[in-house]
């Protein structure tokens, strides 16, 4: 068994815990009212949009996403948090370096004594969800329910749902087809993004993620037979004709698309290993970015 599948199978453990610990995580956490920024790279963006769009709708308060490089912190935040596994990115710890004085820094991490806990005014540590395999898997999806559950948001379906995820068979259409788009709407875009990120990263396959609604404007073209969509939202009526008439195989998730996330993970891995490649070690990518000064 490869690391990545192991830490994948971990994560109903890993979930519970995260929620047994909110109490002590919360008051680290931005608080109902405050304007925040939420920084990331790679996965933690995309972890970051869900959040972001989670917290706005919820009523929380203003919520800006960005991109740790593309990030605006002259602009008046509360909080900046900073999402990051190893506190180690170049482009996380250059963001913290240059926020406004007086904005308040939380940054969850996986790494206590880490240079971005180092520049944070409040660190929420998860050590038990670390991941010795570059691809991240458990680390994205602990953190995000964790930041769910803060916002009050119920988290009971995505616990009995994350179980089903990891028994599923895998569907032979999705393992057979040779392109994925997948497709979420609200705060299942930035879950749409993680998954195909997680493919791309895991298999070298050809992904693509998009909003629902903003398919078919254009991504559709892609699409045909022997090429699959795979919606983490529910889709309307017209669309799916769409979809269907494409030849393309549609497959509709029925799970929390945070539980619906981890069966993607699975598929990464197995697509991964039939093409013969290491799903601990993609080629090109490190646990870390850090760039040379």
């Amino acid at each position: 068994m490869s690391f990545t599948l192991d830490e994948i199978t971990s994560q109903p453990e890993c979930w519970a815990q995260v929620l047994r610990e909110l109490p002590q995580h919360a008051p680290a956490l931005p608080a109902a009212g405050e304007r925040v920024a939420v920084i990331g790279c790679g996965t933690s963006w995309f972890m970051a949009q869900s959040y972001a769009q989670l917290r706005e709708d919820a009523g929380h308060g203003l919520t800006d996403v960005f991109a740790a490089s593309e990030a605006k912190l002259d602009r008046p935040y509360d909080r900046v948090l900073a999402l990051t596994r190893s506190g180690t990115t170049t482009e996380i710890l250059t963001a913290l370096e240059r926020t406004k004085p007086g904005t308040r820094v939380t940054t969850i991490t996986a790494v206590a004594d880490s240079p971005a806990a180092g520049l944070s005014d409040d660190v929420v540590c998860l050590p038990y969800a670390d991941e010795r395999s570059v691809v991240q898997t458990r680390f994205p999806t602990t953190q995000l329910l964790l930041l769910r559950a803060h916002l009050g948001l119920p988290t009971d379906q995505a616990l009995a749902d994350v179980s089903r995820a990891l028994d599923c068979p895998l569907d032979p259409e999705l393992l057979a087809a040779s392109q994925i788009s997948f497709l979420g709407a609200g705060w299942h875009v930035g879950v749409a993004n993680e998954a195909a990120l997680k493919v791309r990263e895991a298999a070298a396959w050809w992904t693509e993620s998009y909003s629902a609604m903003e398919y078919r404007h254009g991504p559709i073209a892609v699409a045909a037979p022997g090429r699959a969509v795979w919606s983490l939202a529910p889709l309307d009526p017209g669309l799916v004709g769409q979809i269907e008439a494409t030849g393309a195989y549609l497959h509709q998730g029925e799970l929390d698309p945070l539980a619906e996330l981890v069966t993607i993970q699975r598929l990464a891995v197995a697509l991964a290993e039939a093409a013969g490649r290491d799903p601990d070690r993609p080629a090109h990518l490190t646990r870390s970015v850090v760039l040379a000064s």
